[in-house]
């Protein structure tokens, strides 16, 4: 029961993920991977805390000395896990949050068969993309970028071991501590999540179909 595990979550970008995880874990003891990127900081974002920002050609050297847990390419950009702050803080018997999108989830799912995975769905992709409109740090080319890629990570939540909607954000923080607390307890008690059960099936195609 007080494993420390990792625990991956993934939505599609504009869904609130990071409001969700920074509510639930705010002030406790565990470890919030921050990934490794190639892209530019946005207006605001802290280097260390958002993203470990670094250039094109350290982010190879890293692949090339297999220092990631996972990585993937994504608009011209390298994201990708360190695995060191990862394997020390579950040495230390910390909780880790592993926030990345799906080919990133499955490639650590492969590797590490025993990490569990949750997939934090939006109400719908039209939703999501007013979401994204709202939010205004991105054109609309890139915004549309998103959405399209937005469909394939939801159609690809069935392969998670936990989905979820965030709609309303108090019910959905009430979820996902549900889903974590099961996940410590190694209990059945969010089996209604799983992906295997009709009504998450009907909800994930619900929100594919609401675009």
């Amino acid at each position: 029961m007080n494993e420390p595990k990792t625990i991956i979550v993934s939505a599609p970008s504009g869904c609130g993920k990071g409001t969700i995880l920074h509510s639930v874990f705010e002030g406790k003891d565990m470890f919030y991977s921050v990934s490794c990127t190639t892209r530019a900081p946005r207006e605001g974002e802290v280097n260390g805390t958002d993203y470990h920002f670094i250039s094109t050609r350290k982010f190879r050297s890293m692949i090339k000395d297999d220092l990631f847990l996972e990585h993937a390419c994504f608009s011209g950009n390298y994201y990708g896990t360190p695995k060191e702050p990862v394997d020390s803080s579950l040495a230390e018997g910390k909780d880790v949050i592993l926030e990345i999108e799906t080919q990133g989830a499955f490639q650590v799912k492969e590797k590490r068969p025993e990490t569990p995975m949750i997939f934090i769905l939006p109400p719908s992709v039209a939703e999501l993309r007013r979401r994204l409109k709202k939010r205004g740090t991105e054109d609309d080319a890139t915004i549309e970028k998103r959405m399209a890629n937005a469909a394939s990570e939801i159609a690809n939540s069935v392969k998670y071991d936990y989905v979820m909607m965030n709609d309303d954000l108090d019910a959905a923080l009430a979820d996902f501590v549900t889903i974590y607390n099961a996940i410590k307890n190694g209990d059945g008690s969010a089996d209604r999540f799983s992906p295997k059960n009709e009504n998450t099936v009907k909800m994930i195609n619900e929100v594919l179909e609401n675009a």
